[in-house]
């Protein structure tokens, strides 16, 4: 048996400046399920305050998290930091590490409007993959926390199986 085979993807971490509204966002504009509301983690000898020492190194001291979880099952754990700041640039792109993840509804210019509405905001018109032969869209958006959101109307693998760049 091949240990060469394609791991599922489990959840993403989002850093945010306001935990509670956070949540709000996350869940009244995308629908996502609260799975665990916002608790206090702190630094001790408990399991979680192990594990978080062995990630953040000593002195963390405490932060809030929740947890949610996408319409396909995918969790997404939402951090608030005390010493917690919004980055002047949040598109640096060029550099490495995640810069979006993406997010699919059929009604992407919907969305892109709910998402405005609740404070976030759009970088960019609704684009067309292929104009005029299908109805792929996409449009990149930002939450009101400066995380960087692109709204697919298809599956990743029907929009690039299509050989999108062609």
């Amino acid at each position: 048996m091949s240990d060469v085979y394609p791991r599922t993807f489990s959840h993403i971490g989002l850093s945010v400046t306001d935990l509670d509204k956070a949540v709000k966002f996350y869940t009244d504009v995308m629908g996502w399920y609260l799975i665990m509301p916002p608790t206090t983690i702190t630094e001790d000898k408990s399991a979680i305050g192990i594990m978080c020492s062995d990630v953040f190194g000593e002195k963390w001291g405490s932060f809030r998290i929740a947890h949610l979880s996408t319409g396909d099952r995918v969790g997404v754990e939402i951090f608030e930091f005390p010493n917690a700041e919004r980055p002047e640039n949040n598109f640096e792109y060029w550099k490495s590490g995640i810069f979006h993840f993406c997010v699919q509804d059929p009604d992407v210019e919907g969305l892109a409007e709910k998402i405005v509405a609740a404070g976030g905001k759009r970088r960019m018109p609704v684009r067309e993959y292929f104009p005029g032969e299908k109805p792929y869209r996409m449009v990149y958006m930002e939450d009101p926390f400066g995380n960087i959101i692109e709204i697919y109307s298809h599956s990743y693998e029907l929009t690039y199986s299509a050989g999108a760049y062609a």
